[in-house]
């Protein structure tokens, strides 16, 4: 009998759990949550923005090779990928209805980059081979921010409801951080591309978020302050900021031998609140 390859690379004791979680954010969302400020709290609104599109089509991605995946650990973590993915996209769905009710957004503006560039790449010859690699991409760039959140980046002091949705969500993400990038290399997909698709993330997810952050400011009156630039200017590129924070694990999956567990963090994983697990 000829031996299945084990395509998972997932660490043993790290379960892809589903959690059927609900949060009530209404009144925090008229706000700006986030150290009460303006820049940030736009930031991070405009990420969720991008979250339900983007979370459909990395389930659409990986689900697309379904069948030629043969290791029963990467389909039973695969099928926690698409459960995890789903929860997130329905919570932050009500998160950006709430959010855009609140404040006056027009989420169909906000949304439609994401929505007419996945048409875009679909549409492409090698269209799903190439949604998969961004996923492989977008999932290292939201695995780093949940291990800097779950480290203490940026959620220490803000209110307990919008903490948790955010680090319920980054738990997550850490869990299940390899299963698109173990399924890419299961079906053979090349470096490359992998590498090209990574730079066409990264330059389009933040060319997007920052001008949904900036429409965000402006409809609230905040944008032409010169708080809001410090701000912006200090959450950047300060010190404790994005790209200092990010950096070093962000350049990480440019290596061709890269794997998401070389950066072996489960113990973020070991104390979480008891409402996660």
């Amino acid at each position: 009998m000829t031996a299945i390859p084990q395509a998972s690379r997932t660490p043993e004791g790290v379960c892809i759990t589903v959690r059927n979680r609900e949060f009530d954010l209404e009144k925090l969302l008229a706000t700006d949550w986030l150290d009460n400020d303006a820049f940030k709290t736009a930031f991070f609104n405009s990420m969720s923005i991008s979250f339900p599109v983007g979370e459909k089509a990395f389930i659409d991605s990986v689900r697309m090779y379904a069948d030629r995946v043969n290791d029963p650990k990467l389909k039973k973590e695969m099928s926690g990928f698409f459960g995890q993915e789903g929860m997130h996209r329905r919570e932050h769905q009500k998160y950006n209805e709430i959010l855009c009710a609140q404040r006056g957004y027009d989420l169909t503006k906000l949304e439609s980059p994401f929505v007419n560039r996945i048409k875009k790449v679909r549409s492409m010859e090698a269209g799903n081979r190439i949604m998969l690699a961004s996923t492989c991409g977008a999932e290292h760039f939201t695995a780093i921010l949940a291990a800097q959140s779950l480290n203490g980046w940026m959620f220490e002091n803000v209110d307990s409801a919008m903490k948790n949705l955010w680090l319920w969500h980054a738990s997550e993400e850490l869990e299940h951080k390899s299963v698109a990038f173990d399924v890419y290399s299961s079906i053979g997909g090349k470096y490359k591309l992998r590498r090209r698709m990574y730079m066409f993330f990264t330059y389009n997810f933040l060319r997007d978020t920052l001008k949904n952050s900036f429409y965000m400011l402006h409809k609230n009156q905040q944008l032409w302050k010169l708080s809001t630039f410090k701000s912006c200017a200090k959450f950047l590129f300060g010190r404790g900021g994005l790209v200092r924070t990010f950096w070093p694990d962000y350049k990480a999956y440019y290596q061709k031998d890269f794997h998401p567990w070389d950066d072996d963090n489960r113990h973020l994983l070991d104390n979480l609140p008891e409402s996660f697990a």
